[in-house]
């Protein structure tokens, strides 16, 4: 946030004992074994996996957070550290999931946040024009694709149907100038301080 990030992003998971927690891979290592978080407990886990309360603590609310939902019952876990967290602007917290249905099932509990659907351009089973059609008719914010997916016509087809386009894995200057000559609302990358400068680069923003 220091460099210029105007949101965060995380895996999302929920511990054994109901704690929600920020992790990449949902595992943690127990000698030579791999231990899923959800059959551990807060208390078990290494120190540097932190809390969906603790990233509020200590970073405040004053951005847009992305969260990838590892599991089915995570939504509602989250939804109950919202409930205790009025603070939160539910309207900057992006809740993504590969599985369309899941974000349906969760709409009418989460009437407030937004929802992306994560997946890839050779998964979808119709066409990207009905599959956009559906995800504004069910009412789904985002959709997000790897970077390679997306062209400057896809674009345009998913903001025909309001639905936002984001992008993922863009970790060279290259990638992220095309990302923001298409037309994608949001970049997902490793690097910010390169996104920050590719955004002054193609927009002139400050």
């Amino acid at each position: 946030m220091r460099l210029g990030a105007t949101a965060l992003e995380s895996d999302v998971w929920v511990t054994s004992d109901g704690v929600v927690v920020l992790d990449h891979d949902g595992v943690v290592r127990r000698g030579l074994r791999r231990i899923p978080i959800s059959a551990t407990l807060r208390a078990d886990l290494p120190p540097h996996v932190p809390t969906l309360d603790e990233l509020f603590d200590h970073c405040g609310t004053d951005y847009d957070l992305s969260l990838d939902v590892g599991t089915t019952d995570t939504c509602g876990a989250i939804a109950d550290v919202l409930r205790r967290r009025p603070e939160v602007d539910r309207t900057r917290l992006w809740l993504c999931d590969p599985d369309v249905d899941h974000l349906i099932e969760r709409r009418e509990e989460l009437p407030d946040v937004r929802l992306v659907h994560s997946t890839r351009l050779s998964k979808l089973t119709v066409s990207p024009e009905l599959h956009a059609a559906h995800l504004r008719a069910s009412h789904i914010d985002a959709f997000n694709m790897h970077q390679t997916d997306w062209s400057g016509g896809l674009v345009v087809l998913f903001h025909r149907f309001d639905v936002l386009a984001f992008g993922w894995d863009l970790q060279f200057d290259y990638a992220l100038e095309n990302a923001v000559r298409m037309g994608l609302d949001a970049v997902y990358s490793d690097h910010v301080d390169l996104m920050v400068d590719v955004l002054k680069k193609e927009t002139g923003a400050a």
